[in-house]
């Protein structure tokens, strides 16, 4: 593309920050100077002291370019302006935080003359916990074939790498975002400033999720095959919870295709991919129903 800028938006999150570690990597590869990376972080409602800090101090220690644009203003009067009661915690108020934050992203670029990189992962992707048109959306997403054990596992061993290059205070960063809850930050705290929203109290864990992803794309087992696989690999799980996620799963996997095919450009990385440019081909109107019955059907 001949493009020398990119933007892209800091959560102090797990996805975030490997999308930014990635891009920084790719920057100095090129020899271009990581100053022309602009990383953003845009704290609303549910933003936590926690997340933001370890942001904050991420940029700093990685040299990009920062820049701060809180969105609550911005999003109160978007609320304003469609009739939504701030107080009504729906996913219009989640999903309007996130699409404002693509939209500050999207005109930034343009600004710069970049691109946006885009966070998401491969998880989300495939059980469609990402916001339509929100962080859903960038010019390049570099996560989206990654999902998201491997994203904590990388994350984990750019600390490693960075203990053992002396700088121990990336180190400490970067592990503490590894041992953040996974969360969109989208609902305030509890009262005591800590993340209230958390993902896998609401989809399942992300080990099971990605353990039924692999097993039906990799080797297209079926569902009994994949829950004989699960309760072997995590005894720890009651049975009975594994087949609840995996009614999670397929429910959101099939009516969540709509989000899949508009994906942004992105990198395959291992075996498995969910672009419609690459090896994912799957109507947006298929049925789990099959797939749904077998589970219902499964003896635990």
């Amino acid at each position: 593309m001949g493009c020398r800028q990119a933007v892209i938006g800091i959560s102090g999150g797990l996805d975030s920050t490997l999308a930014l570690l990635v891009t920084v990597r790719a920057f100095r590869l090129l020899g271009l100077p990581v100053s022309g990376i602009t990383a953003v972080t845009m704290p609303g409602f549910g933003t936590t002291k926690r997340t933001k800090s370890n942001a904050d101090e991420l940029m700093e220690l990685l040299g990009v370019t920062r820049m701060e644009v809180p969105i609550a203003a911005s999003v109160l009067q978007h609320f304003a302006d469609i009739g939504q009661d701030e107080s009504v915690h729906d996913i219009t108020y989640e999903n309007g935080q996130a699409r404002e934050r693509t939209q500050i992203l999207m005109d930034l670029a343009n600004k710069v003359n970049g691109i946006v990189i885009g966070t998401g992962d491969l998880s989300e992707l495939a059980l469609g916990w990402c916001t339509y048109n929100g962080d859903h959306m960038s010019m390049y997403a570099v996560n989206a074939s990654v999902p998201k054990t491997l994203v904590r596992y990388l994350v984990e061993s750019e600390a490693l790498s960075a203990r053992k290059a002396g700088n121990i205070e990336l180190e400490r960063v970067l592990l503490d975002i590894c041992d953040t809850p996974v969360s969109p930050e989208l609902l305030p705290p509890d009262k005591d400033g800590n993340i209230a929203q958390k993902t896998e109290e609401v989809l399942g864990s992300y080990d099971l999720h990605d353990f039924f992803l692999y097993h039906m794309l990799r080797y297209h087992e079926s569902p009994e095959k994949i829950c004989e696989l699960a309760r072997l690999a995590f005894p720890q799980i009651k049975p009975e919870k594994i087949k609840a996620s995996m009614q999670t799963f397929y429910r959101r996997f099939f009516t969540q295709q709509f989000k899949r095919s508009c994906l942004p450009d992105g990198p395959k990385v291992g075996s498995i991919c969910l672009s419609p440019r690459g090896d994912w081909r799957m109507p947006s109107d298929a049925s789990a129903r099959l797939w749904l019955q077998q589970v219902e059907e499964l003896q635990v």
